[in-house]
């Protein structure tokens, strides 16, 4: 972030600079510029590097992510703050599935322990395992045992009521289940 505030303010200096070359060179030819020709330029080039990183954020996150290491869900976001969001929506979150290192368990094929990542733009990834059912398909939450408990992922499986349906159409299944499966 820190990196991306000194870009934003380089951009805006060399706009600014772009606006002090015009100005010159219409005095050399006997003209006068307005004097907010400056400001006006440096705030063009602010926008346009921060629209331009919105816009890239997502290309870069996911070049980024390693071996085994698949996006699974998108979402897309307009805001009314952001108007030109309304003419190409931007994505701002994503969801990647470990799906190389997605462990079979509990002697059943058909369920799976995968860890799913949250990205979101200007925050920290969070990391959530899932246990993935493709028998029935559904998925839920995965606590990891507390210090001093022995439940395992059977019986995580077998108590726990939080199962959400997870379509046979949604890329989540369709990496862990038809792939692996």
């Amino acid at each position: 972030m820190l990196f991306e505030f000194i870009a934003t303010i380089a951009a805006a200096f060399g706009m600014a600079g772009l606006a002090l070359i015009i100005t010159h060179l219409s005095k050399l030819a006997g003209k006068r510029t307005p004097r907010w020709l400056v400001p006006l330029f440096a705030a063009i080039g602010m926008f346009a590097f921060q629209i331009h990183q919105e816009y890239n954020w997502y290309s870069q996150q996911v070049a980024k992510l390693p071996k085994g290491v698949e996006v699974v869900k998108t979402a897309e976001s307009t805001e009314w703050f952001r108007p030109w969001s309304y003419a190409k929506p931007q994505i701002l979150r994503f969801i990647a599935a470990d799906t190389d290192n997605a462990s079979v368990q509990i002697d059943n094929s058909n369920i799976y322990l995968v860890n799913l990542y949250l990205f979101e733009r200007r925050r920290s990834v969070q990391k959530i395992e899932q246990v993935i059912d493709c028998s029935r398909p559904a998925r839920a939450d995965y606590m990891l045992p507390e210090k001093g408990s022995t439940l395992t992922i059977e019986e995580h499986v077998e108590q726990t009521t939080a199962w959400r349906d997870l379509a046979t159409n949604d890329p989540l299944f369709i990496k862990i289940c038809t792939n692996k499966g």
